[in-house]
């Protein structure tokens, strides 16, 4: 675990925190919820011995990564700009994605907006639900709810603002 390095990176108008280990092909690590780059140490290590640069940062909002705020900075564009940010940073143009979780939904969105940048995409826990988010009249959590009920919990971890 000491061999892994870790640095922040200017991303999309947020900070960054990125750990990462090796040379070669970059594997790019996505966490879910709520976990940080910790969750994929195990890969960052296997990989690495095996010739790969593997890449895993904490998600905007996690970790040591700058949270933004306000909720209207977390909207898909923002999560898969930030990714397309770090990887322009990486100085690649295409990366093998890997993602988890909430991981994985950023990993969907990356690939149906940037398919030029993906070389493969491996997910984990969250199939391609097209269903969700992409009917522009449903929210996102809202589709999971009517999808998965009130006890999903991604439902059971939403905060309600009072304005």
């Amino acid at each position: 675990m000491d061999t892994i390095k870790h640095r922040t990176v200017e991303v999309n108008g947020i900070k960054m925190h990125v750990a990462e280990k090796g040379e070669g092909p970059v594997v790019l690590f996505l966490h879910g919820f709520p976990e940080l780059w910790y969750s994929w140490r195990h890969q960052i290590l296997g990989l690495s011995s095996l010739g790969y640069r593997t890449i895993a940062p904490d998600l905007r909002g996690y970790g040591d990564t700058e949270a933004p705020g306000s909720v209207t900075s977390y909207t898909c564009f923002h999560l898969v700009g930030d990714v397309i940010a770090l990887i322009d940073s990486l100085g690649v143009e295409k990366v093998f994605v890997v993602g988890h979780d909430w991981g994985a939904i950023i990993g969907w969105y990356l690939c149906l907006f940037r398919p030029d940048r993906v070389k493969a995409y491996v997910c984990l826990s969250v199939p391609f639900r097209p269903f969700l988010g992409r009917d522009p009249k449903i929210k996102t959590v809202d589709g999971f709810r009517a999808a998965c009920g009130d006890d999903f919990y991604i439902c059971r971890f939403q905060v309600i603002y009072m304005r």
